[in-house]
């Protein structure tokens, strides 16, 4: 067969697709060791080979991408490596005999599944020892060269290039790298960097795998060529970002959309061209189709191909706004709902109200911080309990009061590092209030300053100081508005500085007549023009007549209409019913004004919130 680096040099070879991701369409479990399907298995992972051969593949990777002795290990088969690695080898020779065509095989070898030295216990001498125990066996059985990806960490890779140079010195190397969505690896490595170390690895070819779909690895692949104009490259892309549906993981990617890329990614100068997890036969069958167009290959001067791209090489990579910004962007009435964070450990029956609500279709959870200055788990962390274990948005309540400048932005950059990207700026409840009345209650820093930091400052990429923080944050900010202020004009005054600063949205005390808010924005507008910034009306539902009182005579800036309090008072027992009936009515009053609510539930009642939710969405 035609060796490999000679056929590179000629034009673009299409390796083939997933593994995995066939095998598990065929009936093998997540649970077991895809790898050892090689012994107890062959017929599948043979088919598997062969479909992709039939789909066009100039190479086909061995089905070994986990017989490492580290992975082995975890069921049982570690002494099983060599004999695994020798039949994945076999298996694709037999596939690549019986279709009588030129194609290559790659030696997969993915990562060891362990952290190594210093970011693991495992030393990079034992880290080598296992890539080299597998590549030996995968040349001794006749791979023509080798493939290491989904790499994350640049000191493993490094160890599987040179050990693979070691055992194996005169078989060509693909070595590539997988990413997050921010264009970073799981360590923080950029692209730039990736492709420099990549390329001082001394492999034939470097690249980008798995990471996202095809646009994302485009993207990727240019800033690297920038990186490494020397380098040959692959891309072997997702069949973009995995959804769970129905219990069943699903990536959107089709072939048809591959097939666009296919001749994109030969464009932007791959040498390789292939697919990663959630790709198929079909899928590289659309790549080969779109390729073979241009027989004497698709050099840019003669193909006029429009791809939405929207970041040119070199720039930083902006991220997708946050589901609030989108939603209220596109003028989509929003539901965002209030919760507290528990008082102690235990965070099940928070969990519990925030899967209700979301069933119930909310948008977003706010999660308050230290709420009347009482003692609670930390609001980011229940931020991130929520987002990850729930599957709905947050927004972090975020005070400045008992914050100084150094925990600020500390805590704003954790917040941004566990996925937080809406913010609600206030000042916060003072401590003389709360449950330790001697605590600091000192800040460095207003709520419009705090505004000003995060849109100026850190959604710039830069500190308090002015000193860089390696990127642009994403925060969407929101700020304080009080639509029943006592005194109009500070309150229009205070809106103004928020606005200055750069608030994105705005989340209003509680009210309960429509006019209200309505009066109030009316003002502003006569004034300064009509407020463009989304406002979302509070909504404080009432759960019985003492609640509706007490808010009424003891809370200031709340003033619930006296007939309101009449049906509270002739509801009796049914009054929680009547305050949900209450706050329905008002939401579908204020929905003339307002880009959406914010629920602010009392007693921990999140049934009477998701009822209010579930008849006014839509």
């Amino acid at each position: 067969m035609t060796g490999f680096l000679e056929r590179i040099q000629a034009g673009t070879l299409v390796s083939d697709g997933a593994m995995g991701t066939v095998l598990h369409l065929r009936g093998a479990s997540f649970d077991r060791c895809f790898d050892e399907l090689n012994l107890s298995n062959p017929a599948l992972v043979a088919e598997v080979h062969r479909e992709y051969i039939e789909a066009g593949s100039d190479i086909i990777q061995t089905n070994t991408f986990g017989a490492n002795r580290f992975k082995l290990a975890r069921h049982g088969l570690e002494d099983m490596a060599g004999e695994i690695n020798r039949a994945g080898v076999e298996l694709a020779r037999r596939a690549v005999a019986a279709s009588y065509k030129d194609v290559l095989i790659a030696g997969d070898i993915g990562p060891l599944g362990v952290r190594i030295a210093p970011f693991g216990r495992v030393q990079p001498g034992e880290a080598r020892q296992a890539f080299a125990a597998q590549a030996l066996a995968l040349a001794e059985a006749g791979a023509g060269l080798f493939i290491i990806e989904t790499m994350s960490d640049l000191y493993e890779v490094r160890e599987a290039v040179a050990a693979v140079r070691a055992v194996a010195p005169s078989l060509p190397v693909i070595a590539s790298m997988t990413f997050t969505r921010d264009d970073r690896t799981l360590l923080g490595d950029v692209p730039l960097k990736v492709a420099q170390a990549l390329a001082e690895t001394g492999a034939d070819v470097i690249g980008v795998n798995c990471s996202g779909g095809p646009a994302q690895l485009l993207r990727l692949l240019r800033q690297m060529r920038q990186a490494a104009p020397q380098a040959r490259f692959s891309v072997m892309p997702n069949a973009g970002w995995p959804e769970q549906v129905g219990g069943r993981i699903m990536y959107p990617a089709d072939p048809e959309y591959f097939g666009e890329y296919a001749l994109a990614f030969c464009q932007a100068g791959a040498s390789v061209i292939g697919g990663c997890c959630g790709t198929t036969p079909q899928h590289i069958a659309a790549m080969r189709k779109a390729l073979d167009q241009y027989p004497d290959g698709c050099n840019p001067s003669t193909l006029d191909l429009s791809l939405p791209l929207e970041t040119e090489e070199g720039e930083p990579v902006a991220e997708a706004p946050s589901q609030l910004a989108q939603r209220l962007a596109a003028g989509k009435f929003v539901m965002a709902v209030e919760m507290d964070p528990p008082r102690g450990l235990s965070a099940h029956k928070l969990l519990a109200g925030a899967s209700l609500l979301k069933e119930a279709g909310a948008d977003v959870i706010n999660v308050a911080d230290s709420p009347m200055a009482r003692m609670r788990m930390s609001a980011w962390a229940v931020c991130d309990l929520v987002q990850r274990q729930i599957g709905i948005e947050t927004t972090l309540h975020f005070p400045t009061r008992g914050r100084n400048l150094l925990r600020v932005q500390g805590d704003l950059l954790a917040a941004h590092a566990i996925g937080l990207r809406n913010v609600f700026v206030v000042m916060g409840d003072p401590t003389a209030i709360g449950d330790y009345p001697e605590a600091m209650d000192n800040y460095d820093l207003v709520p419009s300053g705090l505004i000003k930091l995060i849109k100026q400052g850190f959604n710039a990429g830069l500190d308090h100081s002015g000193a860089s923080i390696g990127q642009p944050t994403q925060f969407f900010v929101g700020a304080a508005l009080n639509l029943c202020p006592p005194d109009p004009e500070q309150e229009i005054k205070n809106l103004r500085r928020k606005l200055k600063a750069g608030a994105d949205f705005f989340l209003t005390q509680p009210i309960y007549r429509a006019e209200d808010g309505l009066h109030f924005l009316e003002r502003y507008a006569a004034a300064h023009g009509e407020l463009e910034k989304p406002v979302l009306a509070g909504i404080l539902p009432l759960v019985s007549v003492k609640h509706a009182n007490f808010l009424n005579h003891e809370v200031p800036g709340i003033s619930i209409p006296p007939e309101a309090i009449a049906r509270m008072e002739a509801a009796g027992e049914q009054a929680a019913q009547v305050g949900v009936e209450l706050a329905v009515a008002l939401v579908r009053q204020v929905k003339s004004w307002a880009g959406g609510i914010y629920i602010m539930p009392q007693f921990h009642r999140y049934d009477l919130v998701a009822e209010i939710v579930e008849s006014v969405k839509g």
